[in-house]
């Protein structure tokens, strides 16, 4: 559960140049609290999140291409982020090339690999599409889940960077075959296979493994937000496979079928995450406010889980949240913010009660105002 003993991370300051909708913007923040941005929509307030999240994470929680984060007319964009992470001051700058790569410096030096950045700023991202966590495709659930694994074990990244490699090249030999398995190609698939088998096992037992971990704190999370009172149902996590067994069996039974479709059929890309309201499948179950509620309790339950495994609160992000809660859920998540710093953008009012440490004000791409609570 998140404390207040944890190791202290948060932003206290970032600046833009030429990203989304902002020539360029300061911004200095306090320490922790609530820092809410305010303004109506459109006006760049999500944007803003979107530059401190990236900064932390090298990626879009929009799932927007590089193209996309540089402003119309401009041919690169610089985001430069500073936070603090324990007794450590971090720099991060980040040039992005709508035409080319791009350039990442963690405290003037070349970042060597992505993944450290999480290691020193976690953060933890709650978006209206994460609607997506518990009614859309398993492609989503599996996304939160290993970007879980890699809040808490940096390591993780490269062993999903390396199945991935070997799912690629696998589906590439099988589409070349055209349906039919010549002995020389079929030896080559089977180190392929052997290697899939490997390293597709691993990647499940480690998703199955957050998941019993992270059961409790989605509960709690959801409790706290009012949805078990509610239905006097209970939140259930389950990871699903797509095969039964050891995945070697598996991979070597389902090969005629793979040669015939010319694509791996089973493996930690086909699981999923199962979440259910009162044992049912809340993607068709649940109601929409119930889903909301749920999908907020999966990013809460990941920030907890975070702080009590690696003894640091990770920066929450909340983009738009309130728009998307009733007037009670939204009351309650007020009162159950985790300690330390949590970024807020905000079109409607917020609920009595919410701790704010600054408001930022928002007008068509500038940083008007900034004035502490």
């Amino acid at each position: 559960m998140t404390t207040s003993t944890a190791r202290r991370v948060y932003f206290n300051q970032l600046w833009l140049k030429d990203f989304r909708n902002y020539r360029g913007a300061e911004l200095m923040i306090p320490a922790e609290g609530v820092i809410l941005f305010e303004g109506e929509n459109g006006s760049g307030k999500s944007n803003l999140l979107e530059a401190f999240a990236y900064v932390a994470t090298l990626r879009s929680f929009r799932g927007a291409p590089v193209g996309a984060l540089i402003r119309t007319g401009a041919s690169e964009a610089v985001l430069r982020g500073v936070a603090q992470s324990g007794q450590r001051e971090v720099l991060v700058e980040v040039q992005l090339i709508a035409s080319g790569r791009g350039v990442v410096r963690i405290n003037r030096q070349p970042l060597r690999r992505s993944q450290e950045l999480s290691s020193v700023v976690p953060v933890i991202v709650f978006s209206p599409d994460d609607l997506e966590l518990v009614k859309g495709v398993p492609e989503a659930r599996r996304d939160y889940l290993d970007e879980l694994l890699v809040n808490l074990h940096g390591r993780d990244a490269t062993l999903r960077a390396d199945f991935g490699r070997v799912l690629h090249q696998r589906n590439a030999l099988l589409r070349s075959m055209g349906g039919i398995v010549r002995s020389v190609v079929g030896r080559t698939l089977d180190v392929w296979d052997d290697k899939l088998a490997e390293l597709g096992e691993s990647l499940a037992r480690e998703r199955e493994s957050v998941v019993d971990s992270l059961r409790p704190y989605v509960r709690d999370a959801t409790r706290r937000l009012g949805a078990e009172p509610t239905s006097g149902l209970s939140v259930g996590l389950a990871y699903e496979r797509s095969w039964r067994g050891t995945l070697a069996e598996a991979v070597g039974a389902a090969r005629h079928e793979d040669v015939r479709r010319g694509v791996t059929t089973v493996g930690p890309q086909r699981d999923d995450l199962i979440v259910s309201l009162g044992g049912l499948p809340a993607r068709v179950q649940a109601s929409q406010a119930e889903q909301r509620c749920l999908a907020l309790g999966l990013r809460l339950g990941a920030h907890s889980l975070v702080a009590a495994a690696r003894g640091v609160n990770p920066v929450l992000v909340l983009d738009d949240v309130f728009s998307e809660l009733d007037a009670r859920r939204s009351t309650a998540l007020a009162a159950s913010l985790p300690v330390g710093q949590t970024l807020l953008a905000s079109a409607v009012s917020p609920p009595p009660g919410l701790p704010v440490a600054a408001r930022a004000r928002i007008v068509q791409g500038t940083v008007a105002s900034i004035d502490l609570a």
